[in-house]
């Protein structure tokens, strides 16, 4: 039954948000949980690109498609928290990362951190990275079903630990990747239905994942503030603007924030561009005759821009599995979203992942095409938010130049060393309670050049 948010201001022409609040108790939110991109679909073809539902024990706005994400990326009248959204979802795991901070505070913080990420400094991660590349993928395995997905997650998150916190002496494998499950539990807390610490629950489990986190962190803190690496951490430690510097709380909250970032949402990238280059040949050839036409085995930061192919074959990946499908924000006053009236302290959510495929923006949404971002073409030009899958805004990802360099360095070495096949007709079988998985691991078939 159609019922409205709140009634729209007298005399303001606003119109109020339709929507439903789903089962009693629950909502919509197993329908969420079950398959987030239906449960957009159907509302916006029931109610358009605003409504409102009720799931994990709120209400929430749902703005879909680049219009309504427009208002609230570029957030002009400042109506629309960061930090207040993602407070609720996952708050207690991610505590005062970058992305839950808003306004004087968040621009102080990404100022400071914005030294971390200029040219010089993702060149140098570059260099870091490329041969951990080289000699992680070397020892690669071919075969008939290798399930790429678990390998690349290892992959990205010793890459992280190594880049970002100049590794880990000490740390044990068993260690590191007990580190890896506490960030995946970390993640999946934020969809909990069972939003308290039940013992063997998911957000009890996040926050136990969280406090390892923390502890793991703490331990290289005294070494990385009297260090002058060049490692991430010990710049997050060092980098001083106008007199301001982090505070330990800071680094710690920062760094575990970054390092969640800097593996899972690449990993899907990864996985997802190894899918689609398996079941389109002519484009995984046509990459990797650009990767086998750089003359050394290493590749450097300036030559990335060489491998056109593999930047387009990236863009399409990204518009066809959003690593973050959906992001939320909430109002801190009374607001409006084309029309409608939003009353202040109200959740809303934009879903870049169904942006990402609907035709009225992209022809064929569901055709994996790398052509449509070729200069020729732009489809993602459609609209200034049509493809969105770094946010936008002031809260727009930090780390997308250096995520982008790390992906192609890592299917640079792939290409060079590997060629791969998966089946035409294979769907991955994708797991979308929070950041996106593939459950059966994304198996392909392996072979060395």
């Amino acid at each position: 039954m159609t019922r409205t948010l709140a009634p729209a201001p007298t005399g303001s022409e606003l119109t109020p948000v339709p929507g439903d609040g789903g089962l009693p108790l629950l909502g919509h939110g197993l329908e969420y949980l079950r398959d987030p991109m239906r449960l957009w679909e159907s509302r916006y073809r029931r109610y358009g690109p605003v409504s409102w539902f009720r799931a994990f024990g709120t209400r929430v706005v749902a703005l879909l498609g680049p219009e309504a994400s427009e208002v609230v990326l570029t957030n002009r009248d400042k109506a629309f928290a960061s930090g207040d959204g993602w407070q609720f979802l996952i708050g207690p795991f991610f505590e005062r990362g970058l992305m839950l901070l808003d306004f004087d505070e968040h621009m102080s913080h990404r100022r400071l951190m914005q030294q971390a990420f200029t040219s010089d400094r993702l060149a140098r991660y570059s260099a870091a990275i490329d041969p951990a590349v080289r000699t992680a993928i070397g020892q690669w395995q071919p075969g008939e079903r290798v399930e790429v997905y678990p390998d690349l997650k290892k992959l990205t998150l010793n890459l992280a630990v190594e880049v970002f916190m100049g590794g880990a002496p000490g740390t044990s494998q068993q260690r590191l990747d007990q580190i890896n499950s506490s960030f995946i539990d970390c993640v999946q807390a934020a969809t909990a239905l069972v939003r308290y610490p039940v013992p063997g629950g998911r957000w009890h489990r996040g926050l136990v994942g969280r406090r390892r986190l923390e502890e793991f962190l703490r331990e290289y803190l005294p070494a990385r503030r009297a260090g002058g690496g060049d490692d991430l951490f010990s710049v997050l430690c060092s980098v001083e603007v106008d007199g301001e510097r982090f505070s330990d709380d800071d680094v710690v909250n920062h760094m575990i924030f970054l390092l969640m970032a800097a593996h899972d949402t690449s990993t899907i990238t990864l996985s997802t561009m190894m899918q689609y280059l398996g079941q389109h040949p002519e484009w995984q050839e046509r990459c990797r005759e650009e990767s086998l036409a750089i003359p050394t085995d290493s590749i450097d930061y300036d030559q990335l821009p060489r491998l056109r192919s593999l930047d387009l074959v990236m863009k399409e990946s990204l518009r066809l599995v959003s690593p973050v499908p959906t992001i939320v924000r909430k109002t801190v006053k009374d607001t409006e979203v084309m029309g409608h009236f939003i009353p202040a302290e109200t959740m809303v959510a934009i879903a870049p992942y169904f942006t990402h495929h609907l035709d009225e923006y992209w022809p064929d949404p569901e055709m994996f095409d790398p052509g449509r971002f070729s200069e020729e073409r732009r489809e993602d030009k459609t609209h200034r938010l049509a493809w969105q899958p770094f946010g936008g805004g002031v809260h727009k990802c930090i780390g997308m130049h250096f995520a982008g360099a790390e992906v192609k360095i890592v299917l640079h070495h792939l290409l060079r060393t590997f060629r791969w096949e998966v089946d035409p007709d294979y769907r991955a079988p994708m797991d979308m309670k929070s950041l996106p998985f593939p459950r059966d691991g994304h198996p392909v078939r392996l072979t060395r050049l």
